[in-house]
Order: structure tokens, then sequence, then C-alpha cells
């Protein structure tokens, strides 16, 4: 599993299978998209304005990146 949070477009991405495979983008809520990957299963979690939605320090001990602006 991978987390990434990007703090300019305040998108939080969840990848749950690192493997490479072709997906399928299906937005369930505005904020809210998955990718759908092989075997129907969801392969990662896309959170737009997640600073709304999730509380970035609750998901310590987990550790997530954030890109900065160069």
């Amino acid at each position: 599993m991978n987390i990434a949070y990007n703090d300019k477009t305040d998108l939080l991405y969840i990848r749950l299978d690192d493997r490479k495979q072709e997906v399928i983008n299906k937005r369930v809520s505005e904020d809210i998209v998955l990718d759908v990957g092989e075997n129907d299963k969801i392969v990662g979690i896309e959170i737009l304005d997640a600073s709304r939605h999730v509380s970035l320090d609750k998901l310590l001990p987990v550790k997530y990146d954030t890109a900065k602006a160069s």
C-alpha cells in the first residue's frame, strides 16, 4: 500500500495494489474516484479536497509523502 498527498492540489491518493495493471476510473461521489483493476478489484482511491474529508494526521502511523511546489 502506498499513500501520497499533494498539498498544492489537496489530493490524497491511496494505492492498495502496487502491481502495474490497467485501471478504470469510477467516480463514486463528487470528491472520490476509485481505480478499479483486474477482476473488478479496487486498486486505488483518489480523494479530492482531501483536507475536507480526511484528518491527515490521523493516517499515522502510516507515512504519507507531501509534494511541495517548486
